[in-house]
């Protein structure tokens, strides 16, 4: 969840120690590695999340939203950053979501039954859909968890190999009056056993998310105090995690997502911030028992514009190509300074700048890169949001200006990529007219310039992404 107040409204006292009190199924057998383990044949990454941006308005979408990787570190939004399913029942919107792989190849989907910024709506139920390949979603129905008068946050699950199901794990009020971790269990998704209470550690706890069975422990991450810590436990008993981490946030965090990659024994932590059009924040680590995450470098990873709370999961190169075929790139992309990597081009007051994401309107820094005017093996950038505007440069500084259809114009809008001049996996723009000038940033604003120094260079690159 994101910008969530105190817990609300408490449920009653009798039916939450009825709850605590409802016995377990059979809790023997091999535990596995479940939700949290690749296919052997996955060779990428999907992503899941819903949208808002910072002033709530334009970009702002309670669907859900889908975004490929290759690596798991940078993102490429699936239907133009546009919903691909939508709640048809509850409050009509979601929050939360998370994507997992069944056991039959399949996948689900949950999510919290809330539209936008309303806690004062309290739902028993959260929104469930089927897939077999992330290109259609069936199957759409409630699952009812609970009975209490409060929410259902961030639900998640897991396989359990041994009680043969899957366990739901979301957070609710409890009769203290704070967030614990609650969990249901079931076969199908469709029907669920009683609620228990799966983690409380006597204080407000949300937004579970589990990793099941590396080396033996089962980790489980959440927000606490606006800090995203671990507890850990031998088994998947209800009341069996004990919290062992160092906490990691950047400003208030929260949403944890814990994966590991598929080209190294690095695992990552994803979280957002929870304010609107909030950040994400990644760190790493070789050793999950270890408790430390280290902060990644900002230039490694790009979150999709406006994406908050996210799940990630591992696909495989034919779902990760089919998945681009039917939903398709976007046709506008971002470009993120190299040396100011939480900063982003974007036009104000139709000049040209880099500044610091999020910022309204979020559009000012979409980009469509067409054929040069001038050279069409060069480039021009076109504005999202003007379209009839290219950046151009006059008298060498950059400003978004409408196409007056000159020749001059088409040369001072056009510009030839070339390998990163600080980064060769990054990209440089030499001026098509000025072809001793760069484009760079001086002072957030830019413009074309010769290019000597090592800053220099690192003020001429730029990343192309989404």
């Amino acid at each position: 969840m994101s910008a969530r107040p105190h817990p609300g409204p408490q449920p009653s006292r009798r039916l939450f120690l009825a709850m605590a009190a409802a016995t377990p199924l059979a809790m023997t057998g091999v535990m596995s590695l479940g939700a949290s383990t690749a296919h052997a044949a996955d060779s990428a990454y999907v992503m899941c999340y819903f949208t808002e941006s910072t002033s709530l308005g334009e970009g702002t979408d309670y669907g859900l939203h889908l975004a490929v990787s290759p690596d798991g570190l940078n993102w490429t939004p699936l239907n133009q950053n546009n919903p691909l399913a939508t709640p048809t029942a509850g409050a009509l919107g979601l929050r939360d979501p998370f994507l997992m792989r069944r056991q039959d190849g399949t996948f689900v989907v949950l999510a919290t039954d809330l539209k936008g910024t309303d806690w004062s709506y309290n739902s028993q139920y959260i929104h469930v859909w089927d897939s077999a390949d992330l290109r259609t979603f069936t199957g759409y129905r409630r699952l009812k968890l609970h009975d209490m008068t409060t929410h259902s946050w961030a639900p998640e699950a897991f396989w359990d190999a041994g009680r043969g199901q899957y366990a739901v794990i979301y957070s609710s009020v409890n009769s203290s009056g704070h967030n614990v971790i609650m969990v249901n269990y079931t076969s199908d998704f469709i029907t669920a056993s009683a609620p228990q209470v799966f983690f409380d550690p006597g204080y407000d706890v949300i937004d579970g998310n589990m990793t099941v069975g590396v080396g033996g422990v089962n980790y489980l991450h959440f927000k606490k105090n606006q800090t995203l810590v671990a507890a850990r436990s031998t088994s998947l008993n209800p009341g069996s995690f004990t919290e062992f981490s160092t906490g990691v946030a950047h400003g208030g965090t929260e949403a944890p997502t814990v994966f590991k990659s598929l080209a190294s024994n690095t695992w990552y932590l994803w979280g957002d911030t929870y304010t609107p059009n909030g950040v994400f924040y990644a760190w790493q680590t070789s050793d999950l028992a270890s408790g430390t995450w280290t902060a990644l470098d900002q230039r490694t990873y790009t979150q999709p514009v406006n994406s908050k709370h996210c799940g990630i999961a591992t696909i495989t190169g034919t779902e990760y190509t089919n998945l681009l075929a039917k939903w398709g790139a976007p046709a506008w992309n971002r470009l993120k300074s190299f040396n100011y990597p939480a900063r982003y081009v974007r036009h104000a007051n139709f000049a040209a700048r880099i500044d610091t994401y999020p910022f309204d309107l979020y559009t000012d820094s979409q980009w469509k890169l067409v054929p040069g005017l001038a050279d069409s093996s060069a480039v021009s950038f076109q504005s999202v949001n003007y379209p009839t505007r290219y950046l151009r440069h006059y008298n060498y500084e950059l400003r978004l200006d409408v196409n007056d259809g000159t020749s001059a114009f088409a040369a001072d809008a056009t510009f030839h990529r070339t390998a990163g001049l600080a980064d060769s996996g990054w990209a440089s723009f030499r001026s098509y007219n000025n072809p001793t000038r760069y484009i760079r940033h001086s002072d957030y604003v830019l413009r074309i310039d010769p290019v000597s120094t090592a800053t220099e260079r690192q003020d001429a690159t730029f990343r192309v992404g989404y």
